[in-house]
């Protein structure tokens, strides 16, 4: 047996008391699981003291989650999964004091079989981005209250094609995010300087996506009525087939649209719907971040069905 470990850490504006209070009881979970989020209709028990609580979803599997020790800043909790297969795991999360806020250290580690010794690098890498999601939406409900994700599961729908000029993009998961900003700044500043009006929803379509080296591939579109006659190097034109897709719309900051990406991955592995391989799934942007708070920014995460 060899081990799974996992760590992750953010930086809370809140006290160590405060921080401590939520993560010391489970009624404040079930609001910034990264897991529960996916499946909002899952079943969770939590006892009256808030230190055991249990889950049984289709999506999130099943299990139950105890808190073994309190101690200064620290709190250890046994966590067991029992579908959809048995396992134990250690978890922790340590909290220190840092100017008044607090870094909130959230870590776990569990038994991995020998012979899957070719996945465990992928499952770390997997779980460790739940844990990002986890964090990030345990920061917002610490010091706002609030947190600003929320998924809807739209189903089934049509996306009627279009054509569009794009830019293709390499990237890594930590500059994707500035790369993106800067293509779609290319592709507005473009239409703008020929007058070109966008002829439907922008896009983001990803053609690469590894988790374990953090390779990305993706085409920032730019809907247009016609090709335009002056493309730069930069840009080309193309055509976005029609297709069915299973959607689910994320209302709320890009930060969290992680959320979003995992509920369609837990559906496809649910056998919730027969994802199409042949075109790759692709964001679509309900409205512009240069006139909409980031609260209020609405994204539909769109996967082809067969």
């Amino acid at each position: 047996m060899s081990k799974l470990s996992i760590e992750k850490e953010i930086l809370i504006e809140a006290s160590v008391e405060k921080v401590y209070e939520i993560i010391g009881d489970f009624h404040s979970w079930q609001y910034w699981s990264p897991w529960l989020i996916c499946e909002p209709n899952a079943k969770v028990k939590i006892n009256n003291t808030g230190d055991f609580y249990s889950w049984e979803g289709n999506r999130v599997g099943s299990g139950q989650m105890k808190i073994l020790k309190k101690s200064d800043h620290k709190i250890d909790y046994d966590l067991t999964f029992l579908k959809p297969w048995k396992s134990q795991a250690d978890v922790s999360f340590t909290l220190i004091e840092k100017e008044g806020k607090t870094l909130a250290r959230w870590s776990m580690e569990s038994k991995w079989p020998f012979y899957l010794f070719f996945m465990r690098k992928k499952m770390e890498v997997l779980v460790g981005m739940d844990y990002d999601r986890g964090l990030k939406m345990l920061k917002e409900y610490v010091e706002d209250g609030r947190i600003y994700s929320h998924l809807d599961f739209m189903g089934n729908q049509k996306y009627e094609g279009c054509k569009y000029m794009g830019i293709k993009t390499q990237a890594t998961m930590a500059t994707m995010g500035d790369k993106m900003k800067q293509d779609f700044g290319t592709l507005s500043a473009f239409a703008k300087d020929n007058g070109i009006e966008m002829s439907g929803q922008p896009f983001t379509q990803y053609h690469k996506f590894d988790f374990v080296s953090g390779e990305v591939e993706y085409t920032a579109g730019f809907p247009v009525k016609e090709k335009p006659s002056n493309l730069s190097n930069a840009l080309f034109y193309a055509n976005m087939d029609a297709c069915s897709m299973n959607v689910v719309r994320h209302k709320g900051k890009y930060d969290h649209m992680g959320n979003a990406w995992s509920a369609q991955v837990m559906m496809t592995r649910n056998k919730e719907f027969k994802q199409n391989k042949k075109i790759h799934p692709f964001e679509l942007y309900q409205n512009s971040p240069m006139d909409t708070l980031q609260e209020e920014l609405i994204t539909d995460i769109c996967f082809p069905l067969k």
